[in-house]
């Protein structure tokens, strides 16, 4: 009997305890504890013929008098061809972002991102009261420790050999741990049925261009493996006016933006004081900042100051 993702996710709801133990195969098994009594929920544990399912068994009380649900959560065998040897990375100069949104509206239509969410957000922020503001784009830091890769308990974000945290919405069953795991906002949650255009609907159920868009699944920003894999820049950093976003691999030292301009990553870091943000969690983001010195455009402008009572200050 299979497991549908809503049956699984009501399950996962009445669990009162969740713990993970070994599994032949190189998987894990994670168990969720069921009160004695709760009413119309079977066992169900893990399949050792077919990994990443689940079966029924009739019955399979422990010693407490409990009934356990275990999940094989499936090993990361999905590497793609030309995965190996490369370790993407991107760059984001502040200072010569505009805050324009150019990528931001470049990844919406590349990925047709659904209404009311947008994988590449860019912030106004202002570090301090006597600081001028600056413009910050984020995307998905596709972190080396990615919190949301540990807490998926359905392997429907994993992390690829070359760097990309990858998401998978046929598999995601809504639980929501990676948004409540990620700290930096970067993923967002379908509650109702995306718009879906005769363009998405005309193209392939493809993980690495996030088609198909679900409901009930989250969703965030990949690095647009389907365009690296032609040799391109992803989406956001193809769109940028100003060249502020550069993308490459690590491994060959080098990175690429949009107005053509190819330096060493590595250089590049070190001679702009590079940064990444919140690294000290212990994240690994493999998005890299450059400070917003030397701007070549004009600050955004500053909010005006609340007017008082009869116009006095």
């Amino acid at each position: 009997m299979g497991l549908t993702r809503r049956s699984f996710l009501k399950i996962l709801a009445a669990g009162t305890a969740a713990a993970a133990a070994p599994l032949a195969g190189g998987g894990l098994v994670r168990r969720f504890r069921i009160r004695p009594g709760s009413p119309n929920l079977p066992a169900f544990v893990a399949s050792r013929e077919t990994p990443g399912t689940v079966v029924h068994l009739s019955g399979l009380p422990n010693s407490g008098g409990d009934v356990a649900v275990a999940y094989a959560a499936e090993p990361n065998t999905r590497t793609g061809p030309g995965e190996a040897g490369r370790r993407w990375v991107m760059v984001i100069d502040l200072a010569r972002c505009d805050g324009c949104r150019e990528c931001t509206r470049a990844c919406t239509a590349m990925h047709f991102v659904p209404p009311g969410q947008e994988w590449i957000r860019v912030y106004e922020m202002k570090d301090h009261e006597e600081a001028a503001p600056y413009w910050f784009p984020r995307p998905c830091m596709q972190c080396d420790n990615a919190p949301c890769v540990k807490v998926c308990p359905v392997s429907a974000a994993w992390k690829r050999e070359d760097g990309i945290v990858m998401q998978d919405t046929s598999r995601c069953i809504g639980c929501r741990f990676c948004i409540a795991a990620c700290p930096y906002g970067a993923r967002s949650f379908n509650w109702v049925e995306p718009p879906h255009t005769p363009e998405e609907l005309a193209k392939p159920d493809d993980i690495e261009w996030n088609f198909r868009h679900r409901k009930g699944t989250t969703e965030k920003c990949i690095f647009c493996p389907g365009l690296i894999k032609q040799g391109k820049l992803p989406a956001c950093a193809d769109a940028c006016p100003m060249g502020a976003i550069y993308f490459g691999d690590q491994v060959e030292d080098a990175v690429t933006n949009s107005q053509g301009e190819t330096v060493r990553f590595s250089e590049l870091i070190k001679e702009n004081a590079g940064y990444r943000s919140l690294e000290e969690l212990g994240t690994e983001p493999r998005v890299y900042y450059l400070p917003p010195r030397k701007r070549i455009y004009p600050a955004p402008p500053a909010e005006p100051e609340p007017a008082t009572m009869g116009g006095h200050r």
